[in-house]
Formats: C-alpha cells, sequence, structure tokens
C-alpha cells in the first residue's frame, strides 16, 4: 500500500511540481506569493519525483538502503529546525527574508526530523535479521 501512495506522489510530484510547489506555498506562507523560485527548484522537484518513484518500483532487497539517508536528513531538521527551513528556502527561494512562514512550519519541521530518525533507525534494524538469515542460509549451502 505504502509503495502505491509513495508511487501515486511521485508520479504527481514528476509531471507536476508548479501545482505541487504552490500548494506548498500556500499552506507553509503567511505570503505564498511572494516567492522567487530558483531556476532549479522545479528541476530538481521532478527529479525528487523520479527518484521516489525509482524507489518505489524496486524491489525491497535490490533498492538501496535509505535508512542513513533519512537519518542524516531527519538529524538537523531535529536538532535545528529554524536553520533546516533557513538553509532550505535559501535553496530553493532568491527571496528566503521576504517570505513569512506560518507558525507551525518550525514545530513541524523538528516533528518530520524526529520521524526521519527514528525511521532511518528502524529500517537499518529491521532489514538486518533478514540479511542474516540470508547469509546463513548460503553459508549452508555451501
Amino acid at each position: 500500500m505504502w509503495r502505491a501512495i509513495v508511487l501515486g506522489f511521485s508520479v504527481v510530484e514528476t509531471l507536476f511540481p508548479d501545482r505541487i510547489i504552490a500548494w506548498g506555498e500556500r499552506q507553509a506562507f503567511e505570503n505564498p506569493n511572494a516567492g522567487e523560485l530558483r531556476t532549479w527548484t522545479m528541476p530538481m522537484a521532478r527529479l525528487e519525483g523520479v527518484l521516489f518513484a525509482w524507489l518505489a518500483l524496486r524491489e525491497r532487497e535490490s533498492a538501496p538502503s535509505i535508512g542513513p539517508v533519512l537519518a542524516v536528513l531527519g538529524v538537523p531538521a531535529l536538532l535545528a529546525p529554524k536553520r533546516f527551513v533557513r538553509t532550505a528556502l535559501e535553496l530553493a527561494y532568491r527571496n528566503p527574508d521576504d517570505l513569512e512562514l506560518k507558525p507551525w512550519v518550525v514545530p513541524l519541521t523538528r516533528a518530520i526530523g524526529l520521524c526521519y530518525v527514528v525511521l532511518g533507525t528502524v529500517a537499518g534494524r529491521v532489514s538486518a535479521p533478514a540479511e542474516d538469515s540470508r547469509s546463513e542460509e548460503n553459508t549452508r549451502l555451501e
């Protein structure tokens, strides 16, 4: 089920990144029309959609583990959410100082960071026993 949800969102993000970004701006900014996107923001959103689609379509065993990536992204979002949001805005917008965040954005960034750290940590632990059992089976077969 998660695979279908991720795949659906990634297809929408790949095909219509402008709509996804506009929706996000309306949700997160008090002044959503003030943002001036950098030239690479739309292509990067499209690339993100393609990457998530690729991950959703891969078999679990052959896909690269995204657990460590989630954990690495989650730590700064958890520990320094204001700086994390500030950096993200500077990367995506030419005028980040003109954007007024809604009050819930920074606390939600911290919560998402916590989720990423937990998921990244749990993903590594959950996949480890399966890898160990496969290596034991291969050892027995030899």
